[in-house]
């Protein structure tokens, strides 16, 4: 009798049936290998990343360099500009004339100079007009187009800035919506939805736009300080302009012309 139970109790144990079957949860489908990433630095995702998203992020990074070559070049030149027109700028606030101004800034370069020189050769050129106040005019259009082409010349190299600064985000965001169609497509053909298989290429993706922003912050932000600064520069520049008019009008009420002073 007891080894008819046990018999029975094993036959009942061994048969399986159609609601354990049922419970039981289904087997996940294994990831191979190979498939995995293995290097998910920076370094790695470029290195894997596609030839499109490479050719983005390698263009950001250029751009990046610009921006910081624009910078040093930039900051230089500026310094060196601002020092040479407050210094010529103080000898020209201590002359009486234009001819000792002549005198006073003796130099080849720079705003100030090129106002002397503007101011003398339109007097010279008027020689034979009595109306002072037409020479002054005409000397007054001389100096604003001295100036404007000052404010042309330091301003050269920034637009690049604004450029970088504008369109960086945007390239950024291509490279990352290409990387991501990429990714759904390998979604697609490996026909499984794990994110140990599309989580590398939207890292990839996600890292053109991070690009983007490394290029463009410090794009906006040097452009901005050069406004400010290329600001300043042209308003010493203004006082420049407005000292050598004020010689020429003080030549003109003493009756003497400025070449005939300069010529001395």
């Amino acid at each position: 009798m007891d080894a008819g139970v046990g018999q029975t109790t094993h036959d009942v144990s061994s048969d399986p049936t159609p609601g354990a079957a049922a419970a039981a949860p289904p087997t996940p489908a294994l990831v191979h290998a190979e498939k995995l990433p293995r290097d998910l630095s920076p370094w790695g995702m470029f290195m894997q990343a596609d030839l499109v998203v490479k050719a983005v992020m390698i263009g950001l990074i250029l751009a990046s360099v610009m921006t910081w070559t624009v910078w040093l070049a930039k900051t230089i030149e500026l310094w060196a500009a601002k020092h040479r027109i407050r210094h010529q700028l103080r000898r020209l606030n201590t002359a009486n004339s234009l001819s000792e101004a002549a005198h006073l800034v003796d130099a080849k370069r720079g705003a100030v100079p090129a106002m002397i020189n503007a101011a003398i050769a339109e007097t010279r050129a008027s020689w034979d007009v009595a109306d002072k106040y037409a020479i002054k005019e005409r000397i007054q259009a001389r100096l604003d187009r001295v100036e404007n082409a000052a404010g042309r010349d330091i301003n050269r190299g920034t637009g690049v800035l604004a450029t970088i600064g504008s369109t960086a985000p945007f390239v950024g965001l291509f490279g990352t919506v290409w990387g991501i169609m990429n990714s759904f497509i390998g979604i697609s053909e490996a026909q499984t939805t794990n994110l140990a298989i599309v989580a590398p290429g939207i890292a990839e993706a996600l890292l053109a736009t991070a690009f983007g922003l490394i290029a463009a912050i410090p794009a906006v932000i040097v452009y901005n300080h050069f406004a400010r600064a290329i600001g300043s520069y042209k308003a010493l520049v203004g006082d420049a302009s407005v000292t050598v008019i004020g010689l020429v009008s003080r030549d003109f009420d003493r009756g003497v012309r400025p070449e005939l002073r300069a010529a001395e």
